[in-house]
């Protein structure tokens, strides 16, 4: 027989079954497609080694800076981070300390304090306690423990000894910082679920904590920040890193700012600060469904008037706000059941919306991006696309991604962008896992989808300060993608386990058995670092679709001087070690027997980086046995 080429059509397919997939792949991790072939995707290193703290699930760059929300605070990367999360309360002259000898637990004494536990509080005007809790010790930032609405305790950096009898004078400010948010999803269920009465008697109720999200937009070179139903903060660059935002109701010549908000935006045109689910004028209440924006250039001034351009609108379709997007001349909102178009009228109307779509859905705000003029977003079990027409995404990995998808999880959902490498990336929590560890790619322009395991809790694909995707990891860092070709998250380098497994595809025609007797690989290892760069080719052979696979041969193919059939007693074929592998004909016998197989290659070895070119199989008819 002819050498046969192992030639599949790029993109994974899983809406069926192996064999019926065939000419295709099936399984992957790591991998992404270019010009048609699979090949490793890029490495991560870490920006700094240095640590936020909490879950970081909002990321926001501008000029030199990296806007940071985790469940816990609010910080800029600026070189390093700086904590600027508001404050919520301020007391002065009312915080005591009580400290006991042997132990580093400070009790503080502070009036309907308002914390709860996980909250951080900062002291200064503190004197000492007379022994190891100096006033150095108690002036910074600590986290509490609650006791109660008046007490808290916190864990000092020295532990007290029997002279520390004070109280802290009578002098002490506390600035409390905003109460922190969950890191995960949480939902109850019966007793205690939902509010006082609701449900009727005997039937339970339910609620659902969310996860702490923050959104942000700069307003030149500041920053209009704040959590999801909080308030909207405004941080001045001009004040400094050390200097932490403040609510935009305390900005001189304020009028009327909206005091809570699920979303918050800065328009591209003419600059408005926008909020989405908002309070109406003269009222507390969120309302959901309410857009309100400021007058132009203005960050304080709310009130409508003839001589200005603020105001407001309600949408009618659905039941609350889900998402914005800020796209090429217009803003995208979701509702939990509609798609608008927000645009700039100018007076008298300002900004006027249009329905774009009915009868849709959006798992999350943070679950769509914009790539090349086109928008995409994950829905209910399907996903969508935005070209001036709302359109069904076709997936070809939709059964996989949603049979295994934690739906008490859909708040973690987000999707960002390597426009490098025209891809669309969602990330979401498997089904079981409490935290993000799947990833699920669309290539927009090979028209295919390929997936992966990784742990990320925030993505941008940055062009303004490193013109590289950053990304938060469980680490509480943050790393450049596609930088390298290895694990840099830690100090400590480790290797991508990458791989991809074709579809079950007939040998010659599957009618009769095949003998592979050889193979001769085609692939590139440009890029690598390591001296003898290798991955492993393995062929599976199957009698049937339905039999499982017989004994297989995995060959490892490298630029070393010899290139080995693992596990096996085959021979090994020698060649030069200084031409790259692509450059010549270079063969691997095996004793492979099937009518079908699956082909993969993998590395997991530091300093590999490769692309698959198109390997040959040479096949000796084998009999018809059954």
């Amino acid at each position: 027989m002819p050498l046969k080429t192992l030639r599949f059509k790029p993109g994974i397919f899983r809406e069926n079954t192996r064999y019926a997939a065939e000419g295709g792949w099936y399984d992957c991790d790591k991998i992404r497609f270019r010009s048609g072939q699979p090949e490793k995707i890029g490495g991560w290193q870490a920006i700094t080694y240095d640590q936020f703290l909490g879950v970081c699930r909002s990321l926001w760059p501008w000029d030199l800076y990296v806007g940071v929300g985790t469940n816990l605070k609010y910080y800029i990367l600026y070189g390093a981070y700086f904590d600027i999360t508001p404050l919520r309360a301020t007391t002065t002259n009312t915080a005591t300390f009580a400290a006991s000898a042997g132990s580093d637990v400070i009790t503080v004494t502070d009036s309907l304090h308002g914390c709860i536990t996980g909250d951080f509080v900062t002291f200064s005007g503190a004197v000492s306690l007379g022994g190891n809790i100096t006033a150095a010790v108690l002036n910074t930032n600590h986290q509490v423990t609650v006791i109660d609405v008046n007490t808290y305790t916190f864990v000092a950096s020295a532990i007290a000894n029997a002279s520390d009898i004070g109280n802290g004078g009578g002098a002490v400010t506390a600035e409390y910082e905003l109460n922190v948010g969950a890191d995960i999803q949480t939902i109850i269920i019966g007793w205690g679920g939902g509010g006082w009465g609701g449900g009727g008697w005997g039937t339970g109720s339910s609620s659902i904590t969310s996860i702490r999200l923050w959104n942000a937009y700069n307003f030149g070179e500041d920053l209009i920040y704040g959590p999801k139903g909080g308030g909207v903060y405004y941080w001045d660059s001009s004040v400094g890193l050390a200097t932490r935002g403040v609510n935009i109701t305390t900005l001189p010549g304020a009028t009327s700012p909206p005091t809570v908000a699920n979303y918050r935006m800065v328009s591209d045109a003419s600059r408005f600060v926008l909020v989405f689910g908002t309070n109406e004028l003269g009222t507390s209440t969120l309302d959901p469904m309410l857009i309100r924006w400021s007058d132009q250039e203005s960050a304080a001034v709310w009130y409508p008037g003839a001589t200005n351009q603020a105001g407001s609108l309600r949408l009618s379709h659905g039941s609350e706000i889900k998402a914005v997007a800020q796209v090429r001349q217009e803003i995208l909102v979701w509702t939990d059941t509609s798609l608008y178009s927000l645009q700039y009228l100018g007076p008298p109307i300002v900004w006027g919306s249009q329905l774009l779509a009915d009868n849709i859905s959006i798992v999350s705000d943070r679950a769509w991006a914009t790539a090349a003029g086109v928008t995409y977003w994950m829905g209910d079990g399907k996903f969508y696309m935005f070209d001036g027409r709302t359109q069904t995404l076709n997936c070809d990995i939709r059964l996989f991604i949603f049979n295994d998808f934690n739906f008490d999880q859909i708040e973690q959902v987000f999707c960002s962008t390597v426009e490098e490498f025209n891809e669309v990336w969602w990330f979401y929590c498997s089904a079981g896992s409490t935290t993000v560890d799947r990833y699920a790619i669309y290539n927009y322009i090979e028209k295919g989808w390929y997936y992966g395991t990784m742990g990320r809790t925030a993505w941008i694909d940055d062009s303004v300060v490193s013109n590289k995707p950053i990304a938060a990891d469980y680490n509480n860092r943050l790393v450049y993608h596609e930088t390298g070709i290895d694990d840099n998250a830690t100090p400590t380098t480790l290797p991508i386990n990458a791989y991809i497994t074709s579809s079950e595809t007939d040998i010659d025609d599957g009618h009769n058995f095949g003998f592979i007797w050889r193979i001769l690989p085609d692939i590139t290892f440009s890029g690598s670092s390591a001296s003898t760069p290798s991955v492993t080719m393995s062929l599976y052979p199957l009698q049937n679709s339905g039999s499982g696979y017989t004994r297989g041969v995995t060959p490892v193919a490298s630029t070393s001087s010899n290139m080995s059939v693992a596990g096996s007693s085959f021979a090994s074929v020698s060649r030069v070690t200084t031409v790259p592998i692509e450059q010549f004909t270079g063969q691997i016998n095996t004793r492979v027997r099937g009518r079908q197989l699956a082909f993969s290659i993998q590395s997991q070895d530091i300093g590999v980086q490769w692309q698959l070119g198109v390997p040959r199989i040479d096949i000796r008819q084998d009999g018809r046995k059954s």
